[in-house]
């Protein structure tokens, strides 16, 4: 099936489904000698495995990750490094009832009707499950870019209504001490026990709510992006939305752009006579003309509320008769606490890959 590769020069291609023996990542174009933290890489896993606490799925997962090749001594050798995570408490059963029948708002009628096949153990390939393997290739993004000092941090800003206040500017470190000490990741505790409440309430309701997620970047270095299609918000918007249940993306002043004027929406430059220049405002969210400018990144990613509920709902079934359904199995009430890691992990995707890029951009 094609469409499982990403990336230019740091590229990943991802493999496995959600029932399946195992899923894992193979990461071509890594630069030899990157110190491999092999904790590090199983602590980002932990972040997104499933059965954290009471507001995420139940099911249990270790998500102990393998590195069969492409590292010695700890280090990158330059060759492919391939990842294999185990998959260890699939309950197929949960899925019975959907055999022939289509999840509302799901991939099963549209895998079906492309393929003319589908897995429908948890959706097979279309399953979420897959996206621990890019968390696995995105640590290693991660080493690579805080080799060159970049630094990335996500957040859950909201969900449903509900909104954290503006965090950008803050010192990371300390926005990452607080999202660590919650279970729904949110930056700022007193929204954070809010969200928390919601999506109980949720779950218990046998429903579902989406939600946002936050990312900043700081330290980028000056003129990552290609024009003209590969403009790096461009391959930033792309990455996200290549996420599961990612309904939108915006970056800088977003949609919220479109209703300023222009004098109100320049960035103006600040005289600077060392170092990268800074402006007054960021409404451009560090990308200019497609190319980054030193400034912050700054985009938040819209989730879509999970769509198996634990109500009957009216389908349809293979043969286009109707049907009815409710959810079975463990589900997420809410994806977006579970998501962070994964959308810090394609954003490290994205500007390792530019960076790397970037070197062939002149003499």
């Amino acid at each position: 099936m094609a469409g499982n590769t990403f990336g230019q020069i740091f590229r990943i291609t991802t493999f496995g489904e959600s029932h399946g023996v195992a899923i894992g990542v193979i990461l071509d174009g890594c630069p030899a000698q990157l110190p491999i933290d092999l904790d590090f890489i199983q602590s980002e896993l932990d972040k997104r495995k499933p059965g954290q606490s009471k507001i995420t799925t139940q099911r249990k997962e270790s998500d102990v990750v393998q590195i069969l090749s492409g590292t010695f001594d700890g280090k990158s050798t330059g060759t492919p490094i391939a990842m294999l995570i185990p998959n260890e408490d699939q309950r197929s059963k949960d899925y019975s009832h959907n055999t022939d029948v289509y999840r509302p708002s799901h991939a099963d009628y549209t895998y079906d009707a492309k393929y003319g096949i589908r897995d429908h153990r948890g959706g097979g390939r279309s399953s979420a499950r897959e996206t621990a393997a890019r968390v696995a290739a995105g640590a290693i993004a991660k080493l690579f870019l805080k080799h060159h000092g970049v630094e990335i941090f996500a957040h859950v800003s909201s969900v449903g209504k509900i909104q954290a206040p503006n965090l950008e500017g803050n010192d990371i470190s300390e926005l990452l001490a607080v999202r660590e000490d919650n279970i729904v990741r949110c930056a700022d505790p007193a929204t954070a026990n809010q969200m928390i409440e919601f999506i109980d309430g949720i779950r218990k309701d046998g429903d579902t709510v989406g939600g946002k997620i936050n990312c900043i970047v700081k330290n980028c270095p000056v003129g990552l992006g290609d024009p003209v299609f590969d403009k790096l918000h461009a391959d930033l918007g792309k990455a996200m939305l290549s996420i599961n249940a990612v309904h939108g993306f915006e970056y800088g002043s977003g949609f919220m752009g479109s209703e300023m004027k222009g004098s109100e929406h320049n960035d103006i430059f600040l005289a600077s006579q060392t170092g990268t220049p800074k402006t007054l405002t960021n409404f451009s969210g560090g990308i200019q003309g497609g190319i980054s400018n030193g400034m912050e990144i700054n985009f938040t990613v819209a989730f879509k509320p999970v769509a198996t509920i634990m109500h009957n709902q009216q389908t349809i079934n293979a043969a286009g008769e109707a049907a009815e359904i409710k959810g079975k199995g463990r589900h997420d009430p809410c994806v977006v606490p579970r998501a962070v890691v994964i959308v810090e992990a394609m954003a490290a995707l994205v500007l390792a890959d530019h960076l790397l890029r970037n070197k062939t951009s002149r003499l």
